[in-house]
């Protein structure tokens, strides 16, 4: 008890210095506004806008700023994809997939605004969930990482970019791991022994490839062009009744609410996984355990609960790896990670945890911030939507460019954006997974030095990997998530489930 005690007074310290400084208010409003304009036009996501603010943000300004102005368009924008979902059937943001699937044929029934409404809330709920189990299971593992050491951090960065190439990938499972193993390239001076390394004599990549450019290159270009050569914007359904939520219906469906946020919350967990998937596990389970599931995809209110209170809880869910494990839990988080690079933070567990507790303040204001523009100012993104690609695709260009070119300020960091952009839209093309690529390079770092040191360490014994327990069962989770994607493992399960 003294513990959630000392946590929500150290939680109501951060949140009071938060709300008295006015500052804080310019950047939050802004930000978020600017998040959900990102998550309604189709084209743009939540790890675009965070990834285009870092390179405006990241260190520029004092750190308390940028991460009002990164976690404000993180929450923003996962939510904003709901728009589009709801009144043009095409999902803002990977993350309102699922959303679509219950929120269109509500708008076609007349019910857009309550849709709407319903959705607004559920994605505040969300939020919340997912920031008290941040604030809650964050310190109880972050006591558990502090024992774990090289062998373990290495089996997780690669557990982390497995699983995200195996729930990415749209088809070959062996595609999203083709895909993060990529971003393991091993460029820069050695951090162990500074031995230049890939560098074929350019200066630039002596220290690696800069994150900032390559979330750019691998985000940004391909949506670009992807969006500049679909330029339908679909038939937007008109908005009718009043998109204050009934309280009535709140109460009614606070079960499906709270169920989805605590499994958005674990789905984001996850190293490396993401909003996209939390909706859709969150949607599955909510058509099983509703009564009425034969009703999901006709316009079920259950059904849009599930998958957009799931996707903003995961948020919350996605930044306990990170702040624990310096591993994102999912692309947005990717993005984030870069600013905590810039300003010179490591997350992991020897992070200083005031920047927990400020980040938690943050998440509670700008959930409450986008809850009253939500309600508020809805038929505003609702003409933004209006907005043709071809007007606003070629001025995130040149955000992004300004942006690429700002961390670094050389014209280095604008050629590799645009080499990492050509990468992966080709590899959009070939349908190969992108986020596994850029968290590839993310937590390149980490289990190259990891690995390396373990081994310099049992002068190159393998067996600290399989004798420590900690190590032995992460291992025993790569062997898995490995060997369950093979045909012959799977034949035999399918064999065994028959019996």
């Amino acid at each position: 008890m003294e513990f959630f005690l000392s946590q929500l007074q150290g939680f109501g310290g951060a949140f009071s210095a938060l709300v008295t400084d006015p500052i804080t208010y310019p950047y939050i409003i802004i930000s978020v506004f600017l998040g959900i304009v990102f998550g309604a036009l189709p084209g743009l996501t939540a790890t675009l806008a965070v990834t285009i603010l870092t390179g405006f943000f990241g260190n520029k300004i004092p750190l308390d700023y940028a991460l009002i102005a990164l976690l404000g368009a993180y929450v923003g924008a996962i939510y904003g994809g709901s728009y589009p979902s709801i009144l043009l059937n095409i999902p803002g943001t990977a993350a309102s997939a699922a959303t679509a699937m219950d929120g269109h044929p509500l708008a076609k029934q007349g019910r857009g605004a309550e849709a709407l409404g319903l959705t607004t809330t559920g994605s505040f709920v969300g939020t919340l969930i997912g920031t008290a189990a941040l604030l809650v299971f964050v310190w109880a593992l972050l006591l558990i990482s502090q024992s774990i050491a090289s062998p373990e951090k290495a089996l997780l960065a690669l557990f982390g970019i497995l699983l995200s190439g195996t729930l990415m990938s749209e088809d070959l499972v062996v595609k999203g791991w083709i895909a993060g193993l990529a971003g393991l390239a091993m460029v820069g001076l050695d951090p162990l022994l500074s031995e230049p390394r890939y560098t074929f004599g350019w200066s630039y990549l002596m220290s690696g490839f800069q994150v900032v450019p390559v979330l750019m290159g691998a985000f940004a270009i391909p949506q670009i062009i992807e969006g500049l050569r679909q330029v339908d914007p679909g038939k937007l359904i008109a908005l009718k009744g009043r998109i204050l939520p009934n309280l009535a219906a709140v109460r009614r469906h606070m079960p499906t609410i709270a169920r989805s946020g605590v499994i958005g919350t674990g789905v984001g967990a996850l190293p490396g996984v993401g909003e996209d998937v939390a909706g859709w596990v969150s949607y599955g389970v909510g058509k099983s355990a509703s009564h009425d599931g034969k009703n999901f995809g006709k316009g079920s209110i259950e059904g849009l609960l599930s998958s957009e209170t799931a996707n903003n809880a995961c948020i919350g869910g996605a930044l306990i790896p990170l702040l624990v494990l310096g591993i994102p839990g999912s692309p947005p988080a990717a993005a984030l990670m870069g600013a905590f690079k810039l300003n010179n933070i490591i997350p992991g567990p020897t992070i200083d945890p005031s920047i927990i507790l400020r980040v938690c303040a943050i998440m509670v204001l700008a959930s409450l911030t986008m809850f009253i523009m939500g309600l508020f100012t809805a038929r505003v993104f609702i003409q933004i939507l209006r907005l043709p690609q071809t007007v606003f695709l070629p001025v995130v260009l040149i955000l992004t460019t300004i942006g690429s070119f700002s961390v670094g300020g050389g014209i280095n960091d604008l050629y590799l954006m645009l080499g990492v952009g050509a990468l992966a839209y080709f590899m959009n093309l070939m349908r190969y997974p992108i986020a596994p690529l850029v968290i590839g390079v993310i937590l390149g770092g980490l289990f190259d030095e990891t690995f390396r040191r373990s081994l310099l360490l049992s002068d190159g014994d393998l067996s600290g990997f399989f004798t420590r327990p900690t190590a032995a069962v992460l291992l025993a989770l790569n062997v898995a998530l490995i060997a369950g994607q093979m045909p012959v493992v799977r034949r035999a399960f399918a064999k065994m489930r028959k019996r």
